[in-house]
């Protein structure tokens, strides 16, 4: 990647709708080199895909939780990821440090829903020993932009 993709990637982070030629003018390429670069950087998985942000309390799941999860050993690890890239709550799912083996981040409606998400799904996943909860009551940042530069 040169400094040239960093700027296309930059861009359409902000900006994902753009035209090619939007692309084009704000790098400094034409539109054929635009779309050559799209190519490659997709080709290459440093684009994975192409997606809106939403509303999350205007899409009725207002409520926002990080759960961390201990696992009794890593061979529990396969099937614990499984199950969570399985449930449509589960944002984001996280290997970690520390004395916890996952951090999850869950979107849900209400508090009971989290709780059912937590005790009739999480907890009865196979080798899930223990979970510690935490709601956020508000977000002041709240991004998936990645840093393009060094």
């Amino acid at each position: 990647m040169d400094e040239t993709d960093r700027k296309i990637v930059a861009h359409l982070q902000r900006n994902a709708r753009d035209s090619y030629a939007g692309i084009a003018g704000a790098v400094g390429l034409s539109v054929s080199a635009v779309n050559e670069r799209l190519k490659k950087l997709e080709a290459n998985a440093i684009i994975t895909g192409w997606s809106i942000t939403a509303d999350a309390e205007k899409l009725g799941r207002p409520t926002l939780a990080f759960v961390s999860v201990a696992l009794e050993g890593t061979k529990h690890d396969a099937g614990f990821v499984a199950a969570m890239a399985a449930l449509p709550d589960v944002l984001e799912c996280h290997h970690v440090t520390g004395a916890w083996s996952y951090l999850l981040k869950i979107r849900v409606a209400t508090n009971s829903a989290l709780e059912r998400v937590i005790v009739e799904r999480i907890k009865r996943v196979a080798g899930v020993s223990r979970t510690e909860t935490v709601i956020a009551l508000s977000s002041a940042k709240d991004t998936h932009v990645v840093p393009c530069g060094p």
